[in-house]
């Protein structure tokens, strides 16, 4: 058993209020407004000794014509088949809604333990009120519980847990985290879905459609790591919903908890601002990058359009311009794989470690034969260096004067480090220090 519970209902009842109570973090955005929720998120959870994912799903509507909507309804089918346990949340303040009565009766042809979760059940008055949901004919009890303030969820888990014979969730935290960053609507969810070859995340023609940070356990080729689709990041001035601020700072937050980024850029529009604030983001946080530029497919082409191409990319993103870039297409998963392996290859860059007595030995021969410039009339004599142990690649060059050591001698040893050892697409940090 795979050990999964799929938490599902009509939108605005509190699900993702409850996931994030289950999971015991705050991973899914909650807000108000109907309808926030769109992809399928997971998270992991622990009860009585036992293990177990649990999926956050967006609100099922039956016979939408609005274009999210639909591709929702078809994420909560997907949730509903991979799940073993499936809770039913309904809101005690409207009671039974004709949305809950039709996807009751969607429920009841589901052949797998499914459990009705009344929600916003915080005083005794309401506790009265669950009882109508025993009309929906879904199983023989009924959770009342308060997802706000977690009253209720022990014996909801008690129950989930009891049909879990053992404990197979798998530790992911170890495995790389590979994050799809981009500004909105420039095509992460469609690379994701690509990569994977399934409809894991929503994809639309609108501009942020995805809102949480959606992590996804990718194994194919040989390959073991997490696929994180993040939210379109935006100029603060256009963000101007506290639903699309939260989904800007989950970016954020995914780009800081990644090993790697790929930043996808749009052919069509070409590297922007906006692009740019993004590529020195991940530059800040000392992650490595993988350049791609998608919807290739739509631009007219000559013998030098890619040259030329991505010749300006590399003076937009200079001095830090040692990164892979791939002209890609989600439509026709053109070059993807290449750029994932080189993904893979960066974050093994980023955690390689030089030995001490290699590093002085080329490195103090590169010192001799070009030295630090004199100031004032003094001379500065580098003598030894050596890796830190840090999570990134940084260097200290022990001298007599590290005061001394300008930006431009400091790049210098940085491009003799990626000359002798290859640290492609990670950005390296230098330190001078008093010998």
């Amino acid at each position: 058993m795979s050990n999964i519970v799929a938490i599902v209902g009509r939108p605005n009842v509190g699900k993702s209020t409850l996931f994030n109570r289950l999971i015991g973090g705050r991973q899914a955005i909650v807000n108000e407004e109907s309808g926030v929720t769109r992809d399928r998120n997971y998270g992991k959870s622990f009860w009585n000794g036992k293990e177990f994912s649990v999926i956050d799903t967006g609100g099922y509507v039956s016979n939408s014509s609005d274009i999210f909507e639909e591709e929702i309804n078809k994420q909560v089918l997907l949730a509903m088949d991979e799940a073993d346990v499936i809770l039913f949340v309904c809101d005690v303040e409207l009671g039974i809604t004709d949305l809950d009565q039709s996807f009751a009766k969607l429920l009841r042809k589901v052949e797998k333990p499914t459990y009705i979760v009344v929600n916003k059940v915080d005083n005794n008055q309401r506790l009265y009120d669950t009882h109508e949901f025993y009309r929906l004919g879904i199983g023989e009890e009924l959770f009342p519980i308060s997802s706000i303030n977690g009253s209720g969820t022990g014996e909801l888990l008690d129950k989930v847990v009891s049909h879990f014979s053992e404990d197979t969730v798998e530790n992911t935290d170890h495995l790389p985290r590979i994050a799809i960053v981009g500004r909105p609507n420039v095509g992460k969810s469609s690379t994701i879905n690509a990569l994977l070859g399934t409809e894991r995340n929503i994809v639309t023609e609108v501009a942020g459609t995805t809102r949480d940070s959606l992590a996804t356990r990718y194994r194919q080729f040989g390959h073991d790591f997490l696929l994180v689709d993040t939210a379109g990041m935006r100029k603060k001035a256009k963000v101007n919903e506290d639903v699309e601020f939260y989904s800007v700072m989950r970016s954020v937050r995914a780009i800081e908890d990644s090993d790697v980024c790929m930043l996808l850029v749009d052919a069509t529009r070409g590297m922007e601002a906006q692009d740019l604030s993004i590529f020195h983001l991940i530059e800040r946080n000392h992650k490595g990058v993988v350049l791609l530029v998608n919807k290739w497919d739509l631009i007219e082409k000559d013998n030098k359009t890619l040259l030329n191409y991505e010749k300006e990319l590399r003076t937009r993103i200079a001095p830090f311009s040692d990164v892979d870039i791939f002209f890609t297409s989600a439509l026709t998963k053109q070059r993807l794989l290449k750029a994932l392996e080189a993904a893979i290859q960066v974050f093994e860059n980023r955690k390689q470690k030089i030995k001490t007595s290699e590093l002085n030995r080329i490195m103090l021969e590169e010192i001799e034969n070009y030295p630090p410039p004199s100031l004032k009339g003094k001379y500065i004599r580098i003598k030894y260096v050596t890796q830190l142990p840090t999570a990134y690649p940084c260097f200290a060059f022990y001298c007599n004067l590290p005061q001394y050591v300008k930006e431009p001698y400091k790049r210098f040893l940085e491009n003799k480090i990626r000359e002798h050892w290859n640290f492609r697409g990670v950005p390296i940090e230098i330190f001078m220090r008093k010998k």
